[in-house]
């Protein structure tokens, strides 16, 4: 018979596992940018992102209660 915390260390060490598995599929058969004629995205590069133009979507007035 095994304790909770012998339990719940084989859940996470499964679960870190499933992870590990999902991540080298995900990897493996992934579309690849080279293939689609892209140039292949850097994880470490940055990107502008730009302001909002738009200040607000649907605010209306609102009255006191009478």
């Amino acid at each position: 018979m095994t304790t909770r915390y012998e339990r719940l260390k084989m859940q996470r060490r499964m679960q870190r596992r499933i992870r590990l598995v999902v991540e080298e599929r995900r990897m493996a058969f992934g579309p690849r940018p080279e293939t689609r004629g892209e140039v292949p995205a850097d994880p470490e590069a940055t990107m502008e992102i730009e302001p909002m133009t738009i200040r607000a979507i649907g605010r209306v007035a609102v009255r006191p209660a009478l």
